[in-house]
């Protein structure tokens, strides 16, 4: 496979000479952000849209960005253009950057990471998969941090128990969302996602839109105690898309299957993608 071609502040290399310097911030001390999208048939998915939540979330940990958003996308664009994968992500990552006394951002650093993407099982999109729960507490939910120690922890529980994904519950037992995705559930012709405590994603609102004609859309807090009175459950993100998902921890979702509204859901959200390309 040809090697893939990275973006490290100002310089286009191949992905195994690509380095950053030891005392960066992102690396010492964890103080970054980052985006993830992906491209489809050669064209990016919501590019802009991506790189706003990036500026977002630096500024929600008060981390300086050196680049305009136009800056970025470009960047963004021409390093994937390097690249020859026609379904690739592309990671961008800003992070404090080199720093002497491992604590203080001075010059922070840009990464810009583009990677083949294979398909997702297709069993997975028919038969749907299973997720776990998991009570780990997150530090500002709402930023797409380099701090993913608490997703890593859950994740290793997850693939333990042959789960594709771990949610978050909080201590008051509500469900929030997965450690690289968003949770939906549907009550009857009700589709219900948590507001608060989840990150904004990007696959996340064009469901919110797409949905919004043929089912009642409710931004609410979402219990564990209620999952087994839910007919359908999915989980969002723009690697995975929509995925069913007909299990959590013990309990079956619906009829064990993925329902008729999340397939239509699919559909649309398959249409959507090749309109807005």
């Amino acid at each position: 496979m040809t090697e893939p071609i990275y973006y490290v502040n100002g310089t286009y290399l191949p992905a195994s000479q690509a380095t950053l310097k030891l005392n960066d911030l992102g690396i010492v001390r964890g103080y970054g952000v980052f985006d993830l999208l992906r491209t489809y048939a050669g064209k990016t998915f919501k590019l802009h849209e991506h790189i706003l939540r990036l500026q977002r979330s630096a500024q929600a940990i008060q981390l300086d960005l050196a680049w305009t958003i136009e800056e970025i996308e470009q960047i963004a664009r021409e390093t994937y253009q390097r690249n020859a994968f026609a379904d690739a992500t592309i990671r961008i990552v800003v992070t404090g950057g080199a720093s002497e006394d491992f604590m203080t951002p001075q010059s922070p650093s840009l990464v810009v990471m583009v990677n083949p993407i294979g398909p997702t099982p297709l069993a997975q999109y028919t038969q749907g998969v299973k997720v776990i729960t998991t009570q780990i507490d997150r530090i500002m939910p709402t930023v797409k941090s380099l701090n993913y120690m608490t997703a890593i922890m859950a994740m290793k529980a997850a693939r333990a128990v042959g789960a594709v994904e771990a949610i978050y519950r909080t201590a008051d037992n509500r469900i929030t969302e997965g450690t690289r995705a968003n949770f939906f559930v549907f009550q009857g012709n009700r589709l219900i996602t948590p507001k608060t405590d989840v990150l904004g994603g990007i696959t996340r609102a064009v469901v919110l839109e797409i949905a919004e004609d043929d089912f009642e859309v409710v931004e609410a807090p979402l219990h564990y105690a209620d999952l087994a009175t839910y007919d359908e459950a999915f989980i969002t993100s723009s690697t995975k898309e929509l995925l069913p998902v007909v299990q959590i921890d013990d309990i079956t979702i619906g009829a064990g299957k993925p329902g008729p509204n999340t397939r239509k859901l699919m559909e649309l959200f398959h249409t959507y993608v090749v309109r807005n390309l």
